[in-house]
């Protein structure tokens, strides 16, 4: 009995590792895996992009916006002039925050007065908004303690609340002023419902013709590269756009969830959404030479695909490298258009950068899908 299992386990090891790409799959790319995402997958918000606006322009103004950048927490990105260019910024998606500074800002509090600062983040994620709301209000209360200290002489206790101060901070979250979670996480639940279907499914149906033979029947037909390509991601498009339509009527019967912005603009950038995954799940399908290899790669691509999308962690915390790789993730940019129609209301011409994005890619996808596909048994 002995002698028979191990005969069985040498030849199931065998099999398993005498093919390259099950070797690469089974052995270099949870390394490769494990060794970029450990670096990347970080529940910490540093780095917030913020914009801030400052009328006033005095020391005292550049010394509470020093207050908030000194931790790390807050990167002051941008300065415009007037509220409106910062408003377009936060639905562009460029900042998080706006800290805005009155304009009599040092005077209010050389007077004695209660100064107001007012902080607007980005509702849409939730949960970094939350953070970002706790941390700005310990930068005013650190401030409010340096300013009692310096009129007192005195220490000031770290426990003394921040509104017992001269410094006034209100905050408002944006497009999503209670801070439901379900407002960035449903639709981020349709986008990763889209890739599965797109990737995992659709990367099976070139090798399942060459495992139970049927390819060669397609091989002696006149039809072209590019027209078994359509035929073979048509049926695959047509289901996942029903899908989407099936989920946001769900959304909206169960969490009350509205598309605010273009639905024509939504369906058109889900549809080169949908080409995009299709065209990598197309070449994955080409290249493999089994079911078993074909969901595996799948598998492999998704997860990454998922996890640095920014729809878990945010791209901005991640290391430099790691988002550079992330512009060529399609959900990394559906993602913004989907919060951006659907939660912010914006149209095309906030969003042309991530639905131009989602084009080159879904042209690049494809056009290795058509060029790698070949009709021969090889």
């Amino acid at each position: 009995m002995i002698l028979r299992v191990r005969r069985l386990l040498i030849k199931e090891f065998l099999q398993m590792f005498r093919d390259v790409r099950m070797r690469m799959v089974v052995l270099v790319m949870p390394l490769v895996q494990m060794a970029v995402l450990a670096f990347a997958l970080t529940t910490d918000v540093k780095d917030i992009a913020t914009a801030v606006v400052d009328p006033d322009n005095t020391p005292m103004s550049r010394q509470l916006v020093d207050e908030f950048t000194g931790g790390g927490y807050f990167a002051v990105t941008q300065k415009p002039a007037t509220d409106k260019a910062a408003g377009r910024l936060l639905d562009a998606g460029r900042v998080r925050a706006i800290i805005r500074i009155p304009d009599n800002f040092s005077d209010s509090l050389e007077s004695g007065k209660i100064a107001t600062v007012q902080l607007l983040v980005d509702g849409t994620l939730s949960n970094d908004a939350a953070i970002t709301q706790s941390y700005a209000n310990q930068v005013i209360a650190s401030f409010n303690q340096r300013l009692l200290a310096a009129k007192t002489g005195q220490a000031v206790l770290s426990g003394n609340s921040l509104s017992t101060g001269p410094l006034d901070l209100r905050l408002r979250a944006w497009h999503n002023p209670n801070l439901e979670s379900k407002y960035y996480y449903v639709p981020g639940l349709i986008a990763v419902m889209l890739i599965l279907i797109g990737l995992a499914l659709a990367s099976m149906a070139i090798v399942r013709e060459k495992e139970i033979g049927t390819i060669e029947q397609v091989m002696v037909t006149p039809i072209r590269r590019l027209e078994f390509i359509i035929g073979k991601t048509l049926p695959f498009l047509v289901t996942g756009m029903l899908t989407m339509s099936m989920m946001f009527v769900i959304a909206r019967l169960l969490f009350d969830i509205r598309i605010t912005g273009s639905i024509t603009l939504l369906y058109f950038s889900a549809t080169i959404y949908i080409m995009g995954n299709l065209g990598l799940a197309i070449l994955v399908s080409v290249t493999a030479r089994t079911q078993q290899q074909a969901l595996l790669t799948a598998f492999f691509l998704l997860m990454p695909a998922i996890l640095l999308s920014g729809f878990i962690f945010p791209i901005r915390n991640m290391p430099e490298v790691v988002q550079w790789f992330t512009v060529l993730n399609p959900m990394r940019w559906f993602l913004q258009i989907m919060h951006g129609i659907v939660i912010k209301g914006v149209g095309l011409r906030i969003l042309w950068p991530p639905i131009g994005a989602q084009i080159l890619l879904a042209v690049l996808f494809l056009t290795l899908a058509v060029t790698r596909f070949k009709k021969t048994l090889q």
